[in-house]
């Protein structure tokens, strides 16, 4: 495995060369340039679906600090309904009293409210409005407080909502920016469409019958039952899955709580090398670690491919241990 990264930098020095030849081959008008070969179309294909596997973890990553970020949102805009209720109350109360004194006998009392305008403007001369009793005196404080607290969460709720719109900005960029890769793969497919094919056909379902028991099996389980659904960038379930959130929902059948990203993943377990793998173990690939499978023994792992193709298990031979980083134990 020592050599894998010279083998990977030797097989995209060709792809790109051979990308370089099939377009340098203009001739003279009239007569057709040479078209890339099926295997040069399936050598760029695995660069665009690279690319694209980086993009989807940034979107995925970007989605989730937007949920996030609404999330809190939501909870403010509730503090936010529920301190209005409260402030509504008191600014009654406060009102009432005010009125009260306003009509009481007490000369000093009505002259001091004629000159305030604002009922929470009591509460600077209250030292000098012998006439509040001490209840009155503290809801007029509580008045004041409800006050400074709605005024409060309405700017961190505005200010929060004002970063979640800047984060959905950026999803949609990064959303352009992964359809616009799958339509280069999409667009090369079309050309060869043998090139990579789809795998899975229309069977749905699998049962995984391997060596694993415990949480490592029940998350195993979990991967089978998913065979042949499609892959959804952005999805994690129920009817289709891209790379992490296929993993995720696995192990969170075993009860295990993974992060929705290949990054926040391959951080969440004990790292092992290519020969510890045991099944179970999330598979890391690429250098930006942009895709993640399972590994179920026997040199084979179960994944979410990429657009075009579903769920399903392959051997890590060739093209997948050439990309492979390294295995996390959950």
């Amino acid at each position: 495995m020592a050599d894998k990264g010279g083998r990977r930098a030797a097989r995209r020095i060709a792809t790109g060369l051979g990308f370089v030849a099939a377009g340098s081959l203009i001739l003279p008008s009239g007569i057709a340039h040479a078209e890339p070969t099926q295997e040069e179309v399936e050598n760029k294909l695995d660069e665009l679906n690279e690319e694209a596997g980086a993009l989807v973890e940034e979107y995925n990553a970007a989605k989730e600090e937007y949920d996030a970020l609404k999330k809190k949102a939501d909870e403010l805009e509730k503090q936010v309904g529920d301190e209005e209720d409260r402030y509504e109350e008191l600014r009654d109360k406060v009102s009432s009293f005010a009125s009260a004194a306003y009509m009481s006998p007490d000369l000093e009392a009505g002259t001091t409210i004629l000159s305030v305008e604002n009922p929470e403007d009591l509460l600077d001369q209250s030292a000098d409005l012998g006439y509040l009793s001490e209840s009155q005196r503290a809801e007029l404080e509580e008045f004041e407080g409800s006050t400074e607290r709605l005024i409060k969460l309405k700017q961190e709720n505005e200010e929060i909502l004002e970063e979640a719109e800047n984060k959905k900005d950026e999803i949609e960029d990064k959303q352009s920016d992964v359809e616009d890769k799958i339509a280069e793969q999409e667009e090369l497919l079309s050309q060869f469409p043998s090139a990579d094919p789809a795998g899975g056909g229309s069977d749905v379902g699998g049962s995984y019958t391997g060596s694993a028991s415990g949480s490592a099996g029940s998350a195993l389980d979990f991967a089978y039952a998913q065979l042949g659904k499609p892959y959804v960038y952005g999805a994690a379930g129920p009817d289709n899955y891209d790379c992490s959130g296929l993993t995720m929902r696995a192990w969170a059948n075993a009860g295990v709580s993974l992060p929705r990203t290949t990054y926040g993943q391959a951080e969440a377990g004990q790292r092992v090398g290519y020969d510890a793998m045991q099944p179970g173990d999330l598979i890391f690939f690429y250098g930006g670690l942009t895709h993640v499978g399972m590994y179920v023994g026997g040199g084979q792992m179960i994944h979410a491919p990429r657009t075009g193709k579903n769920v399903e298990v392959v051997s890590l031979s060739g093209y997948w241990d050439g990309e492979f980083q390294f295995a996390v134990r959950p």
